[in-house]
């Protein structure tokens, strides 16, 4: 599956661009924007395996890193600080991934 078979590419286009600079990146506006927050739960589960590159089941900080080019291939690579803040947004029971629920 592929994430433009479930978010609009037009939108994903608009928002990686959106956050193409160094240390821009909002996890909030971004997820707004490429439509996940309009997403059911189903959905955006399915979005959390296509990012889920190792398919472990969990989204480590490794992978967080190129987060945006899980949305497509043009995305840039995440700051160390931002995906150190995206890990702490969603990682709740603080063991360092952030799992599908």
């Amino acid at each position: 599956m592929a994430m433009t078979d479930l978010l609009s590419a037009e939108d994903i286009k608009k928002a990686v661009g959106a956050f193409s600079a160094a240390e821009s990146f909002n996890y909030k506006k971004f997820f707004e924007m490429v439509g996940l927050k309009k997403k059911t739960p189903e959905d955006v589960k399915k979005v959390f395996h296509i990012l889920d590159k190792d398919q472990s089941g969990f989204i480590e900080e490794e992978e967080l890193k190129f987060v945006l080019k899980g949305f497509t291939p043009e995305g840039r690579d995440l700051s160390d600080k931002e995906t150190k803040a995206l890990l702490a947004a969603g990682d709740k029971d603080g063991d360092g991934k952030i799992g599908a629920d």
